[in-house]
């Protein structure tokens, strides 16, 4: 048995996943600490994680990488594409409204997922997942309605805005779940994450070079460098990585209710770190949106 076979055997799943969450959980926190241009830090955060896992990749799945079909390829092309545009809009979103509704919102995905595969893939929705999905959308309005009308909105910042950045992103991660679900099914974990970092990665840096960031794409001090590494091995290598492996173990709905602990891990930190207190309309709405979310993941058929 290989030592990343016996680590697997040795860590519990759910052990895993809480790790994982409270990973993610940092992720808003680094990228308002960082004062690169949105697009840059993606780029970095993606970059930083394929350049950590390709040695492993190369030498443990060389074999599983050589298999990869044209049609494999085209797949995880569209997925990286998708995961590119998630981080490019999200990341943008926190230039522009509260970490706890940025993240609350971005965590709406699961509800897009389930519309997007009765849709896309004829997978039947129930009653429950209708009546969740519509509990989240409402407290979505809310939040949005808190948008429009809080005064207490720093010099510069736009909550609606920043709300429908995130949301896009929301869209754009269900986008990346359900291009990869067939890929994954039939690629390990290691490769499968290594190609599409990779296609994600080229994505945004054809964006950041389309924006003009040229120049700033290096000229930045070392504070900002631990930033970007910071975003690749806390979020991106212990959080979604480990979130990938986690699929394998327990149930896609259990993995989706335990993601929301991320708005509320999130917020804590912007509170502790940031000073940066959420709003009444942020509260309510973000509260309905996490139950909404909750009673629709809960709802799916079980798929681990």
């Amino acid at each position: 048995m290989s030592t990343l076979a016996r680590l697997e055997a040795r860590t519990p799943p759910m052990a895993a996943l809480s790790v994982a969450v409270v990973a993610v959980s940092t992720s808003a926190i680094l990228v308002r600490f960082s004062q690169a241009p949105s697009v840059v830090k993606a780029f970095y955060r993606v970059f930083f994680t394929t350049l950590l896992l390709a040695p492993f990749a190369a030498t443990h799945y060389r074999e599983d990488l050589r298999r990869l079909s044209g049609r494999d390829l085209l797949i995880a092309a569209v997925t990286g594409v998708a995961l590119a545009a998630h981080f490019a809009t999200w990341f943008e979103s926190l230039e522009w409204t509260t970490v706890a509704a940025s993240v609350t919102l971005v965590q709406s995905q699961p509800l897009f997922v389930a519309v997007g595969a009765a849709v896309l893939l004829d997978e039947r929705i129930n009653g429950r997942m209708v009546g969740g999905i519509l509990v989240a959308v409402g407290g979505i309005a809310v939040m949005s309605l808190g948008g429009l009308l809080s005064g207490a909105a720093l010099a510069g910042e736009r909550p609606l805005f920043g709300n429908s950045l995130a949301l896009v992103g929301a869209v754009m991660a269900a986008g990346y779940v359900l291009a990869g679900r067939s890929l994954r099914q039939r690629i390990a974990l290691v490769p499968y994450v290594t190609v599409v970092y990779s296609v994600c990665a080229l994505a945004l840096l054809g964006v950041a070079l389309g924006q003009g960031e040229t120049v700033a794409l290096t000229a930045y001090p070392p504070v900002e460098w631990l930033l970007f590494l910071g975003m690749a091995v806390g979020p991106g290598i212990f959080g979604h990585t480990v979130i990938n492996w986690a699929l394998k173990y327990v149930e896609s709905s259990v993995v989706s209710v335990t993601l929301l602990g991320e708005p509320v891990g999130s917020t804590l930190l912007a509170l502790a770190l940031l000073g940066e207190v959420p709003d009444a309309f942020t509260v309510a709405g973000g509260a309905v949106v996490l139950a909404g979310i909750s009673v629709t993941a809960r709802s799916r058929p079980n798929e681990g």
